[in-house]
């Protein structure tokens, strides 16, 4: 759609899931945003209880919803399903590709039909990994359906498994091989990676506290990589964007694993971990960050996502 002229916008944020207080930052950040470019914006705080949603998105017919959300249901296909009915355009992916990119092993066979390396893994059944040693370590687990690596869990050499109370995620995750070397990290805006960014976190690996508290991580932009390499990223976050089907804007993780390439002189290898639909938009979010390196301000990307808001049905 073209976002000629002031148009009404309906920032979704909050939500129902392990997500919600990053995205009332998120939707707060970028409602303010599209408000001082003259918009006519209103937030709707999405919770469990669809119905008050639905009739105050009906009432007030905005022409673009501007989707804030992050993890399940806001992220996977579902509230985007609701947009569709009520023919609402709306930023980022569709209903197809948003479940694609949420369901993790779902995602994993479609970049490795793509070509793309990713991690040795499988899915196993809680009773399978709280049992014993499903591979050798060191190995990560993770739900099959959350964000901001929310539930992760590495199993190093010498660590006991992880036990079976307190996992709120199912009955089955993904485990996956350890893959050494550094966080790099794609954001593509339409069919362009933006560039590439590294994450050095200060505590054991990149998880919910460091993406989000001031301090925990240091973020290297552009990733001091090499040219190659660097360009090597690029070319596989648009991949992996291609191969799930998305539009707007998404944020590959990727590991970029150079330990041993480095003392041969070569490049190491990048393995593709997940694409996220929605990446965050906080003061700490690493999207807004690359497109500010590359010379788009926050302001312009928000409005820029509206303007590639669709409603495919």
């Amino acid at each position: 759609m073209s976002a000629a002229g002031n148009l009404r916008i309906a920032v979704l944020m909050g939500g129902p899931s392990a997500e919600r207080e990053v995205s009332l930052v998120s939707g707060a950040a970028c409602a303010k945003a599209l408000g001082e470019l003259d918009h006519d914006v209103f937030t709707v705080d999405v919770g469990h209880d669809l119905a008050p949603v639905v009739t105050e998105l009906a009432a007030k017919k905005p022409d673009v919803a501007f989707n804030a959300l992050h993890g399940r249901f806001g992220e996977d296909g579902c509230i985007q399903g609701v947009l569709e009915l009520l023919r609402i355009p709306y930023t980022h992916s569709g209903v197809l590709a948003s479940a694609l990119a949420m369901d993790k092993p779902t995602a994993r066979r479609l970049f490795m039909q793509a070509g793309l390396a990713c991690a040795e893994g499988r899915v196993c059944t809680r009773a399978e990994v709280t049992s014993g040693h499903v591979m050798a370590p060191p190995y990560v687990i993770k739900p099959l359906n959350e964000g901001s690596s929310v539930g992760v869990e590495i199993v190093f050499e010498g660590d006991n498994v992880p036990p079976a109370r307190d996992w709120p995620f199912g009955d089955r995750v993904l485990v996956e091989r350890y893959i050494p070397g550094r966080e790099v990290q794609v954001a593509v805006m339409g069919d362009r990676a933006l560039g590439a960014i590294e994450i050095r976190p200060k505590g054991r690996f990149y998880d919910y506290e460091a993406k989000y508290t001031e301090g925990k991580a240091e973020h290297l932009m552009p990733a001091p990589i090499g040219e190659k390499a660097y360009a090597e990223a690029l070319r596989i976050g648009a991949a992996a964007h291609a191969a799930l089907g998305c539009r707007g804007v998404t944020r590959t993780d990727l590991r970029y694993d150079d330990t041993s390439a480095a003392s041969r002189g070569a490049s190491g290898r990048f393995v593709v971990l997940e694409v996220n639909t929605q990446p965050g938009m906080t003061p700490l979010s690493l999207v807004p960050e690359i497109a500010q390196h590359t010379g788009i301000g926050f302001g312009e990307l928000v409005s820029w996502m509206v303007e590639d808001a669709s409603c495919p049905r």
